[in-house]
């Protein structure tokens, strides 16, 4: 997909299904519950992320950025940036705990 943020780049969606498949069913279907709100926030978001460095991977830069569902409900979505590359990956969604 293609991030509004990150001047249309693309952000890839592998390391999030291989991500999800290591969690529990009941831990699954919580986080899917979020996804289709994620992938707009994606898309559509222009409002900067907190961003930090990776602090098992110093070569990478972990951005964190936060939306509302329809239902109010606050969730966060983090990616990941290649620091050399530029490569965008989406890692997680998972609602305010």
């Amino acid at each position: 997909m293609r991030s509004a943020y990150f001047k249309k780049e693309k952000v890839f969606l592998n390391l999030f299904w291989e991500h999800l498949r290591q969690k529990p069913r009941r831990e699954r279907k919580w986080r899917l519950k979020f996804l289709s709100c994620a992938f707009d926030l994606i898309e559509n978001s222009r409002k900067k992320p907190t961003s930090t460095i990776n602090p098992n991977d110093k070569r990478e830069v972990l951005h964190r950025f936060d939306g509302l569902t329809p239902t109010d409900e606050m969730f966060f979505v983090q990616i990941k940036e290649n620091k050399k590359t530029g490569r965008k990956d989406f890692m997680s969604v998972f609602p305010e705990e």
